[in-house]
């Protein structure tokens, strides 16, 4: 397997990157639009804010989805017994945000959706007609008015030693979403499943973009675009002693938005957070 690296500007960009996407799920951009300076930005003032005691006065509303996740109650992977070794925040345009992050993340926010909406459009382009048929209207309608697209923003503290046996930073899973927007993380160990079930190291170097498929769409295309499953693996050496920042946004639709003759994209997200155990 590989993802590809494509440039962004290149005249066949939405072409090379979704076809990617349909091969890995994956898909991974350079020469981007998003501001790095601003990405690194977030990255250093966040962590901060984990270092601190701030953040258990955002504790996540079960009803809302919003605010502060602490590695007691993160999320455990389908199928996986351990939870992941992480903390992150859920932030929304309408949700609660430290005032001092607030200018920053809504500004990345707005950029990186209107990034998403980009590529869904390319997505949607280059489907080929008879996928497209099964779309229940236009992907780059599903996002309308959506209050559900989602920025998180992720900590995988450093190791102590003593974590559970098996347990990883992010077990093996897939995306809930249509599409994740990802800017490659400040430490490494994003990898992707192969289909002879190898894992490949996603490419990931300081200032290219990842891009995967999330299993509403793969729901809505009926398999042709593949939500890969992944995983952030356990450093060792000096990298155990590092935090890993990461900041996706999953670009989710509308509740109403029909995915197939199974699943709106509320009855969807409904089953899945109560896989997750972060909603009974």
């Amino acid at each position: 397997m590989q993802v590809k690296v494509v440039d962004y500007r290149a005249a066949d960009a939405a072409e090379q990157f979704t076809r990617s996407l349909h091969e890995t799920g994956f898909g991974v951009l350079v020469n981007h639009p998003l501001q790095q300076a601003l990405v690194e930005k977030i990255y250093a003032d966040w962590l901060a804010f984990f270092n601190g005691q701030e953040k258990q006065d955002y504790a996540f509303s079960k009803e809302t989805q919003d605010g502060y996740f602490s590695t007691e109650i993160s999320e455990t992977a389908k199928g996986f017994t351990q939870k992941d070794i992480k903390e992150y925040f859920h932030v929304y345009p309408w949700g609660r945000i430290p005032p001092q992050l607030k200018a920053d993340a809504l500004s990345y926010y707005e950029q990186a959706n209107d990034l998403a909406r980009e590529l869904l459009s390319w997505v949607e382009r280059h489907t080929p007609p008879e996928i497209a048929r099964h779309y229940r209207e236009p992907l780059s309608h599903m996002i309308q008015d959506s209050r559900l697209t989602l920025l998180r923003v992720l900590r995988y503290p450093p190791l102590t030693g003593h974590e559970p046996a098996g347990s990883l930073r992010a077990a093996p899973h897939g995306d809930i979403n249509l599409l994740t927007i990802l800017p490659a993380a400040n430490e490494p160990g994003l990898q992707v499943q192969a289909k002879d079930g190898a894992w490949v190291d996603v490419p990931g170097d300081f200032g290219m973009l990842i891009i995967n498929i999330g299993d509403m769409l793969q729901e809505a295309s009926q398999g042709y675009y593949p939500s890969t499953q992944h995983r952030v693996v356990n450093p060792s050496g000096e990298g155990a002693k590092k935090s890993r920042v990461s900041l996706p946004l999953f670009l989710h639709p509308r509740e109403d938005v029909v995915l197939s003759d199974r699943y709106t994209a509320h009855t969807y997200l409904e089953e899945r957070l109560r896989e997750l155990g972060v909603k009974k």
